[in-house]
């Protein structure tokens, strides 16, 4: 049977169908909760149960630990109410009138930028566009039901063409056919907009934005809408890659740096080759954040990429820097095949 839901601290109120997740059903309601992968696999969507009892459904350890269950958390993207509820979670208003679409697309230009990194514009139907929050993602809805999530790398206000940067994972079902197969002109089919990872713009607190590897595409997005809208924000970007050809577009954020006395541009090597000549950061790029911030209670973090970098950063910088739980927001690549099993 259908089950209502309260939201606190706004009371806002809707109704789960039956078999339905909380985070479906306020989509479909129209309410903006936090979210990133929705299959249990990041967390991103994490809440807390005030009262009523849920099904947890399947999801990843790490992405709902046992302590957290403990204190009543759940997550919403695979809880399913068993009775009536009442939740505490923060509503985002910026994605209200945010509409998720369905929408045929052309890979209009392949560029490979890395051995590894494709850089793929894809172009809507003519009379169409998608309207979205720079840092957003889309989904690519696969022939076999399969989807593979990947995060817009062009800011709304250039929006002709989407961007996307595809990592090359051997044997995987998708990255293999971009850099095997596929060609321009190909036809797609895409869902979206979908995630809660763009800049909160009400805030006027200094901004740190982690990105490991192609985790960058999303922030590229967050940072040109922060340039183009005049934001008098500090701004530093922390972008850590294996070695210096894996900063597949160091050279573009270096003119940014040149271009805004306001953002600064740190890229931090974890394995640096000989022939790299590396006279920068070396080491994990959280790591590098700690180091040179001993204080993170004024800051806004938006952190994107592999989930151990993004637990690693939050644990470490609302711990002992003493960032507000509420002021870390992130974007965790999981792998598709993970979170397939979840």
């Amino acid at each position: 049977m259908p089950h209502q839901i309260t939201l606190e601290p706004s009371g806002h109120v809707f109704t789960v169908e039956d078999g339905e997740t909380i985070l479906n059903a306020a989509l479909r309601e129209g309410f903006a909760l936090p979210y990133g992968c929705r299959n249990g696999a990041c967390g991103s969507c994490k809440g807390k149960l005030l009262k009523g009892e849920v099904d947890y459904g399947h999801y990843q350890a790490n992405a709902l630990k046992d302590e957290e269950r403990a204190q009543g958390k759940a997550l919403f993207c695979r809880a399913k109410p068993m009775t009536d509820l009442v939740l505490e979670v923060r509503e985002i208003g910026a994605a209200k009138d945010i509409h998720i679409r369905t929408l045929p697309c052309r890979v209009q230009k392949m560029e490979r930028r890395a051995d590894d990194v494709m850089v793929l514009q894809i172009k809507l139907p003519a009379n169409e566009r998608l309207q979205f929050l720079a840092g957003q993602y889309i989904d690519f809805l696969l022939k076999d039901g399969r989807r593979r999530s990947y995060s817009i790398a062009n800011p709304p206000h250039d929006d002709g063409l989407l961007e996307l940067h595809i990592r090359h994972l051997p044997g995987g079902h998708f990255s293999d056919r971009v850099f095997a197969e596929m060609k321009e002109k190909d036809i797609l089919r895409l869902e979206g907009p979908l995630g809660s990872f763009f800049i909160r713009e009400e805030s006027d607190k200094p901004m740190i934005f982690i990105a490991g590897g192609t985790g960058f595409a999303p922030i590229k997005a967050m940072l040109l809408h922060a340039f183009a809208s005049g934001t008098p924000r500090p701004m530093v970007l922390y972008w850590g890659v294996r070695s210096r050809k894996d900063l597949y577009m160091g050279d573009l954020v270096a003119t940014w740096q040149q271009e805004h006395p306001h953002f600064n541009f740190i890229p931090v090597l974890s394995e640096p080759r000989p022939e790299d000549a590396w006279l920068g950061r070396t080491g994990y790029v959280h790591e590098a954040v700690l180091a040179d911030f001993k204080d993170l209670s004024g800051y806004q973090v938006y952190a994107c990429g592999a989930p151990a970098l993004v637990d690693a950063a939050r644990q470490g910088f609302t711990g002992s820097r003493g960032l507000p739980e509420d002021e870390f927001y992130a974007d965790s690549f999981v792998n598709a095949a993970a979170s397939e099993e979840a």
